[in-house]
């Protein structure tokens, strides 16, 4: 299956990474290319790209997009949690720019193969982001307690029916192994009911998404690495942040905001005495959206926003 998926907000990243073309630039979702491609036309000869996926198909796919540009890309298969440790290894410590698009890439959604769509019937229960993890969604659904279940699916789903989910799931597993996305569709199905699932999106959405979530630590791997990652920017640098979930939004804009504004003494100290610095500054007060006509295009772009970080 060939790898594709459109890239979300790539005009708008693009113009607010700011980028100088003999500049060092890192992607650390680098999916299929779409952001990095841009990028990389815009450098010059002296200009360096580093793109990071832990998807091995992701990186063969933006290995071929990016091959015109050889003389100036490295591609690395890696966590973007783990940018700090890959950089220093080809000997780069400070960066002018990154981009991180933390969206699920349409490649991953629509090869059934890979277990992340509730819309195929007999699809293993997967959801791996990399690969090389031994521990699959099948693994978590049937281990994890109701009570874990339970919380993964109220948090990461913001599913008003988490209880009742969580509970059918522990009892269709007591009578057999739960194995394929059809059969935890149709056992959240059951947890739901029926004029609920006549008049809301599908059912199994917000299950996927949480069970998702979890397995690949999305959330942790987020709220960790952000701040090292500004810490990486050379002065002018930026960070481009686009999240697809509440949750996701909440933690750049919290962690953004706090880089900006570390000070933590009382208000009503006339100077500050803590000693903490500002790293930069936010340059969207208000988070990017897609425009009308790439929501059409790409209904996936719907949930999309776009946060801007610029270090000093």
């Amino acid at each position: 299956m060939e790898f594709k998926h459109k890239s979300v907000l790539l005009r708008e990243t693009i113009e607010h990474l700011n980028i100088k073309p003999d500049g060092i630039y890192v992607d650390g979702t680098l999916g299929g290319g779409g952001h990095a491609y841009e990028v990389c036309k815009r450098l010059s000869s002296k200009g360096r790209f580093i793109g990071i996926d832990q998807d091995e198909d992701a990186v063969k796919a933006a290995s071929r997009r990016l091959s015109e540009f050889e003389d100036r890309v490295r591609i690395i298969r890696s966590n973007y949690c783990k940018m700090r440790e890959a950089l220093a290894e080809i000997g780069i410590y400070k960066i002018d720019g990154v981009i991180l698009d933390l969206g699920v890439s349409s490649y991953q959604l629509d090869d059934p193969g890979r277990g992340f769509t509730y819309r195929v019937e007999d699809a293993p229960l997967d959801m791996r982001m990399d690969q090389r993890q031994h521990f699959t969604a099948k693994d978590l659904l049937n281990t994890y307690s109701e009570m874990d279940l339970y919380r993964i699916i109220r948090d990461y789903g913001e599913d008003k029916f988490a209880k009742n989910i969580a509970k059918h799931i522990v009892a269709a597993r007591k009578e057999k192994e739960i194995e394929t996305t059809g059969e935890l569709t149709e056992i959240i199905k059951r947890a739901i009911p029926a004029k609920v699932r006549m008049n809301g999106g599908h059912p199994a959405k917000r299950t996927f998404q949480a069970i998702r979530i979890e397995l690949n630590r999305e959330l942790e791997v987020l709220q960790d690495s952000l701040e090292d990652i500004i810490e990486l920017l050379n002065p002018g640098g930026r960070l481009c942040i686009i999240t697809f979930h509440s949750l996701e939004d909440r933690i750049v804009k919290n962690i953004f905001k706090k880089s900006e504004q570390p000070c933590t003494c009382p208000k009503e100290f006339p100077v500050c005495v803590c000693g903490r610095k500002s790293l930069g500054r936010v340059i969207t007060r208000k988070p990017v959206i897609p425009s009308e006509e790439e929501v059409v295009y790409n209904s996936r772009s719907k949930s999309a926003k776009l946060r801007v970080f610029e270090r000093i």
